[in-house]
């Protein structure tokens, strides 16, 4: 029971950012890198077909710029979960047939298949799951960049936020960018 209350104690009362100037830092990060990766794809595309901006960015945002010490953040999750993860949802669109009606199928497919793989690999970065959901569910736009989904907007998007959070996280004295245990 004394360790029960403990847990619930530690996952109602714990912090992540604590002081005002990290929640600045997480701000100014996740503005820049989200801005930065729609600024890019405004420059060669309609704003209708902005998909540079998948939904599983702003996700990682949340990690990356605002919970920099979490093991899900780190650049070998950020980067090899989504690669992992969009590899597993274009390979699954291109398999299963066209048929609308499994659309539950091959969402549910890419999405477990991308978490074991991503557990195989240490890389397991949680928005990953919605990068391999986007490939199967995207717009028809997203749909017909097939494996060049994976470079561009996934590779390409994920090494600009990375850019970013190596930039921004480590202009505070109190966060550091990848994460290093000084506890040890």
């Amino acid at each position: 029971m004394k360790k029960r209350l403990k847990a619930i104690k530690y996952i109602i009362y714990r912090e992540t950012i604590a002081e005002p100037y990290g929640h600045f830092i997480s701000f100014i990060g996740a503005f820049i890198g989200i801005g930065l990766i729609g600024f890019l794809n405004s420059l060669n595309m309609e704003s209708a077909d902005n998909i540079f901006l998948i939904g599983s960015f702003g996700a990682s945002a949340v990690l990356v710029y605002g919970a920099t010490n979490s093991p899900l953040a780190q650049p070998r999750n950020l980067i090899g979960g989504h690669l992992i993860s969009a590899l597993v949802g274009v390979a699954v669109y291109k398999i299963l047939p066209l048929n609308p009606e499994i659309v539950w199928l091959k969402c549910a497919l890419a999405v477990s298949l991308s978490i074991v793989l991503m557990q195989i690999t240490k890389t397991v970065h949680p928005p990953g799951g919605a990068t391999a959901l986007i490939a199967n569910i995207g717009t028809a736009k997203v749909k017909s960049l097939g494996f060049f989904y994976v470079i561009n907007p996934v590779l390409m998007g994920v090494l600009i936020m990375l850019v970013v959070a190596l930039i921004v996280n480590d202009i505070s004295k109190h966060n550091t960018y990848p994460y290093k245990n000084t506890d040890k």
